[in-house]
């Protein structure tokens, strides 16, 4: 396997994702492009291949104490969304130039996203993550109650496996007394039978 350094391995990404995304005068694209000191954003129609807003930390008031961190990646971000909602731009495509979606990359599109851009996705987001927690709430409330009545149920069936007990024992009882009492009966009058033998045989 040929070894490739990372600009190449960017470049490649970034031809495959700039063959899917593209930018329209409807929708313009908002392509990043980041070095070691610097990060930069620029809003670009491609159908008519012109730059409608830029922005990057080359700019003194963006740069900071430093243009290559996460807080000057959220000042470009935001700089860059308000050029663009003030260039009556307010829906963009992100295109994140080869580079993974994390650290300044992320932070930039957050904060664009933040300061205005895309509102409808934000907002289309929210909702469904709202329709959600409301699916997931109810799959809960469903399955206590469900455990609810299982409880109930066992409860019931241990009840009932009690009250049969009871009612088995009260029958052993009963059916032990009878039986005492069919017994008792008898050996008295063995007994007396054996006596008046005996009181028989003395008088003979």
């Amino acid at each position: 396997m040929a070894k490739r350094n990372r600009p190449d391995v960017r470049n490649a990404v970034h031809r495959r994702i700039r063959r899917k995304v593209r930018g329209s005068t409807e929708r313009p694209r908002l392509a990043v492009y980041r070095s070691l000191n610097h990060i930069y954003a620029q809003v670009i129609d491609d159908e008519k291949s012109q730059t409608l807003a830029s922005a990057s930390t080359t700019e003194k008031d963006l740069r900071g104490s430093s243009g290559g961190n996460v807080a000057a990646a959220k000042r470009v971000g935001q700089a860059i969304a308000e050029r663009a909602l003030s260039a009556g731009i307010d829906q963009v495509v992100f295109d994140r130039g080869g580079y993974l979606y994390h650290g300044r990359v992320r932070a930039l599109t957050d904060a664009a996203r933040a300061a205005g851009l895309n509102k409808g996705e934000i907002l289309a987001r929210e909702a469904e993550a709202a329709e959600k927690a409301a699916a997931e709430k109810a799959s809960a409330d469903e399955a206590s109650a469900q455990a609810a009545s299982a409880k109930e149920k066992s409860a019931k069936a241990k009840k009932g496996k009690s009250s049969k007990g009871e009612n088995a024992g009260e029958a052993r009882a009963e059916a032990g007394s009878e039986v005492k009492e069919a017994k008792e009966p008898k050996a008295g009058g063995a007994k007396a039978e054996a006596v008046s033998e005996a009181k028989e045989a003395k008088e003979e």
